[in-house]
């Protein structure tokens, strides 16, 4: 009797097993990315379009920066198809490791499609230990015309990228301007900007904030290596159409670098752009720093270093100068951080969250959030 019922279900889950195979990598036709609309990114002149300094230096900046600018992270590729299945096949500049982040957040990449107005989470390519990836999305779709977005490696670079789609299924450009290319925000600083420890890339801070407020978000984040050298500065004055600057960079900066660039930093971006506004943004508090009194020290003193040229900033000119402090910026607990300083996928909703309002108040034409409690000490902006 038992024989006879597992031989029943054996036979009544085959359909289900045969309908549910999807599409084999080599079933599908590939097109170069390239030729589709890549968003989020700053400079039209870099090395390739998967290069995130603009050529004139790339050979010039220290090799720390250079690899971290080889790095992908918030870039994306937007196209629409009618293809019942979406494969991917890419290959990587450095197939990267580290021991506490995820590889699909390392190397991997993300399919979203967009349903009405809403971007939805499609699948994560999973990738191998490899250089060269090759992988199927999805599959047994209906036929329909769709809006895809792809977004790339977070700590990995990308030599080629190609998209799958069925042998008859056609591609094109998107056809939904989405997200707006009238809407830029430039994001410069650290490892948690570059997307440290997020475990896909759709999952970015700065990819939530693209797709939440249906803006270009141009991710400048180096791990390390976000010390506001002067020429950065320089080179974010170059890209074209920036709504509005987020400068987060004090974590990569010492006390005495901090205090001796933050203002010649953030004057290039004023002199070149005075109409645009700028975010300086507090080092956020990692987790370790809530009971180890040096180390709470340190974070205050750079903070107040940070706060100290802000207010200096001001009184040059009030205009278009904003602070934005570490508070809740990973949520109302230490639950945010992985290793006590970079994120979680939680981490960074808090952290999008954060800034959404102050950003969407620029798109808007609304007065700027005031930013009252300012840091650890809770100093008061005058």
């Amino acid at each position: 009797m038992k024989h006879s019922r597992l031989i029943l279900l054996t036979i009544a889950c085959l359909p289900l097993l045969a309908f549910a195979k999807g599409a084999s990598t080599d079933q599908l036709k590939y097109c170069d990315a390239r030729q589709f609309r890549m968003i989020n990114r700053a400079f039209a002149d870099s090395k390739t379009p998967f290069f995130r300094l603009p050529a004139a230096i790339n050979d010039t900046v220290r090799e720390g920066l250079r690899v971290d600018a080889e790095m992908s992270t918030g870039l994306g590729i937007r196209f629409a198809t009618n293809s019942t299945a979406i494969g991917v096949k890419y290959e990587l500049t450095l197939n990267f490791k580290m021991n506490h982040m995820a590889h699909t957040g390392i190397k991997g990449t993300d399919l979203y499609v967009l349903d009405g107005d809403k971007w939805q989470f499609v699948n994560c390519s999973k990738p191998a230990d490899a250089k060269e990836q090759n992988r199927v999305y999805v599959s047994n779709m209906k036929p329909e015309m769709r809006e895809y977005m792809i977004y790339l490696p977070l700590y990995d670079g990308i030599k080629s990228i190609e998209i799958g789609i069925d042998s008859t299924a056609t591609i094109t450009q998107p056809m939904v301007n989405n997200p707006r290319s009238d809407r830029k925000f430039v994001f410069y600083g650290t490892s948690v900007t570059q997307g440290g420890c997020a475990s896909r890339p759709g999952m970015l801070g700065t990819s939530i904030i693209q797709r939440d407020l249906n803006a270009e978000v141009v991710n400048l984040g180096y791990s390390g290596e976000g010390r506001m050298d002067l020429f950065m500065a320089e080179a974010m004055a170059s890209i074209p159409g920036v709504t509005a600057y987020v400068i987060d960079a004090v974590a990569n900066c010492t006390h005495e670098r901090l205090d001796t660039i933050c203002e010649a930093f953030i004057n290039i971006l004023r002199k070149a752009h005075p109409e645009i506004p700028i975010f300086m943004a507090e080092r956020h508090r990692f987790s370790n720093e809530c009971y180890d009194m040096q180390e709470h020290a340190n974070f205050v003193k750079a903070n107040s270093i940070l706060h100290r040229h802000y207010m200096a900033l001001r009184q040059q000119n009030p205009k278009n100068i904003y602070y934005v402090d570490h508070q809740d910026i990973f949520g109302p607990d230490n639950e945010g951080v992985v290793d006590g300083a970079h994120l979680t996928d939680l981490g960074f909703y808090h952290y999008a969250l954060k800034f959404e309002p102050y950003l969407r108040a620029v798109l808007d034409g609304k007065k700027v959030p005031f930013q009252k409690r300012v840091n650890s000490n809770k100093y008061i902006v005058q």
